[in-house]
């Protein structure tokens, strides 16, 4: 059982650890290259995901080509036809710095994302499901390769805190365990001692409702700490539900205090 006696471990791990700076500075400016993170469209292979732009290039799409960039300023989504000059220049506020540090620090956060990134589009019957407020944590609703910066410090987190559950965790090579959730609790330490993470392994993390989730840990050598490499290393390793969460949680930065960069 995963004890909840580690709770003052949890803290210890939330406390070290220094917030993913990427390179920028409040109010700084500085001039960066752009890297493509999602395309579709006549021009797709022409702008593949991974692709780096530097400044000043000129992006020429055709129409029904929608080509998604990324630099230190966010994300910007570039609809066809027509041409796009990416002049890298990058501004950030003090509030618009702090909450994408919440998202990339490597020590985690306990509160809850203030971005309003949200997994997959509302609907009248379905709202939008809520997602992880840090790019590190293990999201126990979803299923696919995983990146993991600090294996001691690797988080599973949980949208809803209302109720007290256990989810079920074990390993492909047999080792087991349970994550205990109390009332009021996003987060868990992964169980380590009991569930060893290991690079390239694949774990099955089980709900209450018993929908099994499997998840592939991929643990980096290190983190890049520029965004469009970070993006480039998520991309390299099939980090997909992370490259999502990125993406969309920087354009909601932008959505909610205002365009991030001068474009």
């Amino acid at each position: 059982m995963f004890s909840v006696d580690r709770k003052s471990v949890l803290h210890r791990a939330l406390a070290l650890g220094a917030v993913v700076t990427l390179g920028i500075t409040a109010s700084g400016a500085a001039i960066a290259q752009s890297m493509v993170v999602r395309s579709a469209g006549p021009s797709a292979a022409q702008y593949p995901a991974g692709k780096k732009l530097p400044a000043n290039t000129k992006v020429v799409l055709k129409a029904s080509d929608k080509v998604t960039v990324l630099d230190k300023a966010g994300t910007r989504v570039l609809s066809g036809p027509g041409t796009f000059t990416l002049d890298g220049t990058v501004k950030r506020d003090q509030t618009q710095s702090t909450q994408i540090a919440s998202l990339l620090s490597t020590s985690g956060t306990a509160g809850r994302s203030r971005t309003g990134a949200v997994r997959g589009a509302p609907t009248a019957d379905k709202p939008a499901a809520p997602r992880s407020p840090n790019l590190w944590f293990i999201d126990s609703a979803q299923s696919g390769r995983f990146c993991v910066a600090e294996p001691s410090r690797l988080l599973v987190w949980r949208a809803s805190v209302a109720n007290e559950e256990t989810m079920k965790l074990s390993s492909a090579s047999g080792a087991a365990t349970d994550v205990l959730f109390k009332v009021g609790s996003a987060n868990r330490l992964w169980p380590f001692a009991e569930v060893p993470v290991t690079s390239g392994a694949s774990y099955t993390l089980t709900g209450p409702d018993g929908k099994p989730q499997k998840v592939d840990l991929v643990v980096l050598p290190s983190v890049p700490t520029e965004i469009d490499d970070l993006a480039g290393t998520l991309i390299e390793n099939g980090c997909e539900n992370q490259l999502g969460l990125l993406v969309e949680s920087l354009a909601a930065v932008e959505q909610e205090t205002g365009p991030i960069g001068d474009r």
